[in-house]
């Protein structure tokens, strides 16, 4: 909802930072805002400023504080204007964040993100800030309005909080130990959505394939995590495969897994349920067994390769993506080559790449034997020259390839000027494709042919071979409000949920 230029609503901006739990966590704090009255400022001076903040970067804070002291000089000049603070970093620094900018109005955490509404009408009433942290959480995000920036894709949290103790990571100590929905509510919602148009959902939570861990033993579980865990399977395996009867569900995705509880039944529900797409996102961070030790990551390299040879046995066409940090305290030459050695092993279509920073209170931190700057970037430039050698190779090996491309909005940077449009295959590549003749909606599907590869995408520039229009396409031209089918050539203002590269730091386990 947008405000008409006379309508005297009060305006909101929320301005989101880190993984897909935050995006999917700011499209709530939209919804809620919402309900409450406010309307999206959509590019004009809003009333409120809303930060969904990371913690998991060392200048995760300095980006903050820079941020709020650029707005300072805007809210003075705006009188009622409120600025408030969420997110990981506000669970973590809590009244610390009024303290060093007094400006800020409200600050809020990971536990608590219904109390945005109430906090930013206490303030303003109170004329001073509110800071409100809670230990634990208060209401599961997706009982809570939302306004979704897809209508055909949708994040749906099927947990939230983590039980791993990664050195490296402070996720855990900011989102709390894992709590897991009920299958009954998670279908539900997924049931809901595809009934309002969406026809591509992705399962979201910060070790998603532990699902099941947070009910218990079984034996006590609720009746429909026993009815999805019959014959033997794990709670994750028979959600996959619970997704695969949801009638006008086309396309499923999850993310992030961790390698210790990716099990065999995740592989076979995932190669049998038709709608499960051929992706996975599976974080590595070392390659290294004397490292990953060191990060406290229950897995070794053997492990981690034999589930990948699996995934490719099982799912031929698979793109697996994953995550690698350098230059983790202690990581020597010798650690370094070991995962260039899994990188050359398992041939990932992408992988995203991260220096090793410190997070303030995590155990890596105090490490004494850090990695001196320079051979970290050393390192780093070598990882992204090789992996972006082999995302090519494998990306070239698609030319020529039929592929049916989920049309998008606002994935394309250059869209306008190559008269492109673009989408994501069932691989979840990116595709730029040449604009048929026939109109051509977001949320459609096309059929193409690959007839070039780049490191990060494909282009099919040869006529588009067919175009199916869905109810996707149709809650997209809803949403626009406009009577007849549109051809997207620009780079229109929503689209689908945010980009992954800035995500997987946070989740990924």
């Amino acid at each position: 909802m947008t405000a008409p230029a006379d309508s005297g609503a009060r305006t909101y901006e929320i301005r989101t930072y880190g993984c897909q739990m935050n995006v999917h966590d700011s499209e709530r704090l939209a919804g809620l805002l919402e309900a409450a009255g406010y309307v999206r400022a959509d590019g004009a001076e809003p009333d409120v400023v809303v930060f969904n903040t990371c913690a998991v970067r060392e200048n995760a804070d300095n980006r903050l504080y820079g941020n709020l002291g650029h707005l300072r000089p805007v809210k003075d000049g705006h009188p009622g204007m409120q600025i408030a603070v969420g997110g990981c970093l506000a669970q973590k620094d809590r009244d610390a964040i009024v303290k060093r900018a007094p400006w800020v109005d409200v600050v809020f955490g990971t536990h608590n993100i219904g109390s945005l509404p109430a906090l930013l009408e206490r303030a303003r009433v109170r004329r001073e800030a509110q800071v409100e942290i809670e230990e634990s959480l208060v209401t599961f995000p997706s009982t809570l309005p939302t306004r979704r920036e897809s209508p055909y894709a949708a994040w749906v949290s099927i947990s939230v909080g983590c039980n791993n103790t990664c050195t490296f990571c402070i996720v855990p100590s900011l989102r709390g130990k894992e709590r897991d929905r009920r299958p009954g509510e998670i279908l539900a919602e997924i049931e809901a959505l595809v009934a309002e148009g969406v026809i591509e959902i992705t399962l979201l939570g910060q070790n998603v394939n532990a699902y099941g861990s947070g009910f218990g033993a079984l034996g006590s579980a609720p009746d429909d995590v026993r009815e999805m865990t019959a014959g033997g399977q794990s709670a994750f395996a028979g959600l996959l495969r619970a997704c695969g009867g949801v009638a006008g569900l086309e396309r499923v995705r999850f993310t992030s897994p961790h390698p210790k509880d990716f099990t065999d039944d995740v592989i076979a529900a995932m190669a049998e349920t038709s709608n499960v797409m051929p992706s996975l996102h599976m974080p590595l961070q070392s390659g290294s067994d004397r490292v990953l030790k060191r990060m406290r990551r229950s897995y070794r390299q053997e492990r981690f390769l034999g589930i990948i040879e699996k995934v490719r046995a099982a799912i031929p066409d698979a793109a697996i993506t994953t995550d690698i940090i350098v230059g983790f305290p202690g990581e020597t030459e010798e650690d370094f080559e070991q995962t260039l050695h899994v990188v050359r092993e398992a041939r990932f279509s992408g992988a995203f790449t991260f220096q090793y920073s410190k997070r303030p209170g995590t155990p890596a931190a105090a490490m004494d034997d850090q990695v001196p700057k320079e051979a970290v970037q050393e390192r780093y430039e070598r990882l992204v020259a090789l992996q972006e050698q082999i995302s090519w190779e494998e990306n070239k090996k698609l030319v020529g390839r039929s592929l049916e491309v989920l049309v998008a909005e606002g994935e394309g940077r250059k869209d306008g000027e190559t008269r492109r449009l673009s989408g994501r295959a069932p691989d979840n590549r990116l595709v730029h494709f040449r604009a048929p003749d026939e109109p051509v909606r977001p949320g459609d599907m096309v059929t193409v042919e690959a007839t070039y590869a780049a490191p990060h995408h494909l282009v099919a520039d040869g006529p588009v071979r067919a175009v199916r229009r869905t109810r996707a396409g149709d809650a997209w031209e809803a949403r626009r409000g406009e009577s007849r089918p549109t051809v997207s050539l620009g780079m229109p203002t929503i689209g689908r949920p945010a980009a992954q590269p800035a995500s997987s730091a946070c989740s990924a386990h």
